[in-house]
């Protein structure tokens, strides 16, 4: 992932960190990289859709992180990646075939008995999905953490953040595991932040202004730092053979220009250099620089910086390169985590799943909050499909670039979007819903108000899911079967509970701890970061 060897080529300019350092100023998280960290401990519950608590362990391990940024006193913003861009269509399916090659090895090894290396292989073959990362957006939206769904790459998103000043929701850093953002051009980028908030730096401006080290990049600009990066082999062009990152910086080093250096490379290289190398350079480069983001103020798709004279006569068709252009309401509702942007099917109606789940908990009209989340499983697959971006669990039928039918799901989105009367009126009467139990327990980084941190489960009795993934050659598709689940019993239960806090109350007693409710253990799974207010 990113650019390969650059965090090892740039050891000489790493300085070891305290994110305590950024106290008191916006940060943002490459939501992604934290998520496939934390789903290393249950990649084998996640690929084999194990009902298991261990399966939602990576929402603790991201939340550890944010409560830790909190702990500090540091703002966290959060960016998820986005659609599939075209130019990087060829690693993602590269990166689906290895995980599909990987997911069948450990699937013998588990047969085998040898539980290590099939744990070893499902790591490898691990998928975060859409519904994941929605998931995670439901704890956020409840913790008030800040969040954006980028259109297409993250890594341009938080890009272009780094570049806005504080005042305009600009951040001071980035965390993440992707040495992309340095090609992107990203000021500060922290790498390697553990579960303590240590974590190795890079500050683009020291690494240029720097003479006593080598590498040096003395004479070097962001735009040539930028090409030696692409000449070295990234996510959008694979490199020329025998060209990696030190010979990429010798190049660029010794011709200064971009151009110069793909005109020599011609020459050297001959037979060995692509005859559409030098145009697919030019389009990879460009994506670094120009690439779409969202601008929440315009609530509509820009570019991470004013185009240049070469971009500025094309047309919207022929810039599709850095992110085919996006109606402003889709753009929204993408940026907003309402809409999955793999397949543009909205998250909150569960379209992709085939569950009609309906709001279970009614508000009373107390004073107490009062958020009890569900289970309600769907099925998930550690794969995704070819040329679909690698961190998305749906592929679409059509390509959503090419021609008219880049825009083939915006009718039926925004169809989605829109709920009738009803609907609306039974989400007024809703407490907080998801497809994802959640525990309410206490902040480890935070001081918790008195009458806070009670831990509620409902147990749902549930059918089992069935679902089968078919690979035609045109593309693949999903049959998915659910049965009805029964939500009488959770209903009733959390009925039950508020009538006794609401005895409670009026008789004066039990200011203390509330006591739990009796409820069935059968499965349940992972509780997580909610809270009951009293």
């Amino acid at each position: 992932m990113g650019i390969k060897d650059l965090l090892k080529f740039m050891k000489p300019y790493i300085e070891p960190i305290h994110i305590k350092k950024y106290a008191g100023k916006r940060v943002g998280i490459d939501a992604y990289s934290w998520l496939h960290k934390g789903a290393y401990s249950c990649s084998m519950e996640i690929c084999l859709d194990a009902n298991s608590e261990k399966k939602l362990r990576y929402l603790d391990y991201f939340m550890h992180r944010i409560n830790l940024l909190k702990h500090y006193n540091i703002t966290p913003v959060v960016v998820f990646d986005g659609g599939s861009i075209p130019c990087k269509a060829a690693t993602q399916y590269e990166r689906y075939r290895k995980r599909q090659t990987n997911r069948e090895l450990a699937m013998e090894k588990l047969k085998e008995g040898d539980v290590n290396a099939a744990s070893e292989l499902f790591q490898r073959a691990v998928n975060i999905t859409p519904f994941m990362a929605y998931q995670l957006i439901q704890i956020l939206r409840s913790e008030s953490i800040e969040f954006v769904v980028a259109p297409y790459e993250a890594d341009a998103q938080l890009a272009y953040l780094s570049g806005l000043e504080t005042e305009k929701d600009g951040i001071a850093a980035v965390i993440t595991e992707d040495s992309d953002l340095l090609a992107y051009g990203c000021q500060a980028t922290i790498f390697k932040m553990d579960r303590y908030g240590n974590g190795e730096e890079i500050i683009l401006d020291k690494v240029f202004d720097t003479v006593d080290r080598r590498p040096s990049f003395q004479n070097f600009s962001k735009e040539l730092f930028t090409g030696m990066c692409v000449l070295a082999g990234c996510d959008f062009l694979p490199s020329i053979p025998g060209i990696g990152i030190v010979k990429a910086h010798s190049f660029v080093s010794k011709y200064r220009n971009n151009e110069r250096v793909l005109s020599v490379l011609k020459l050297e290289k001959g037979s060995q250099m692509p005859e559409d190398y030098c145009n697919s350079f030019r389009e990879a480069f460009a994506v670094f620089q120009y690439a779409r983001i969202y601008d929440t103020n315009t609530k509509s798709l820009k570019h991470m910086k004013p185009l240049s004279q070469t971009l500025l006569g094309s047309s919207d068709k022929d810039l599709d390169f850095l992110g085919p252009e996006i109606p402003s309401s889709i753009a929204s509702a993408i940026a907003e985590g309402n809409l999955n942007p793999a397949n543009m099917e909205a998250f909150d109606r569960f379209s992709s799943s085939g569950l009609d789940l309906k709001p279970l908990i009614k508000d009373h009209c107390t004073p107490k909050k009062v958020v009890a989340i569900v289970q309600a499983k769907h099925p998930s697959s550690c794969f995704v499909g070819p040329f679909s971006n690698e961190t998305r669990g749906v592929v679409m039928k059509q390509n959503p670039v090419l021609g008219e039918s880049k825009y083939i799901h915006e009718a039926l989105a925004l169809q989605k979007l829109v709920s009738s009367p009803e609907v609306r009126e039974e989400a007024k009467e809703a407490i907080v819903w998801s497809d994802i139990p959640v525990r309410i327990s206490k902040n480890p980084f935070k001081i918790e108000a008195k009458g806070m941190a009670e831990e509620i489960s409902i147990s749902v009795e549930d059918e089992n899911s069935i679902m089968s993934l078919e690979f035609p050659d045109n593309g693949i598709s999903k049959k998915r079967k659910h049965q009805e689940i029964n939500l009488d019993q959770g209903v009733t239960e959390v009925e039950k509970f508020q009538e006794s806090v609401d005895k409670r109350t009026s008789s004066g007693k039990g200011r203390g701890k509330l006591n739990k409710p009796k409820m069935s253990n059968q499965n349940t799974i992972f509780k997580f970061f909610s809270r009951v207010q009293v």
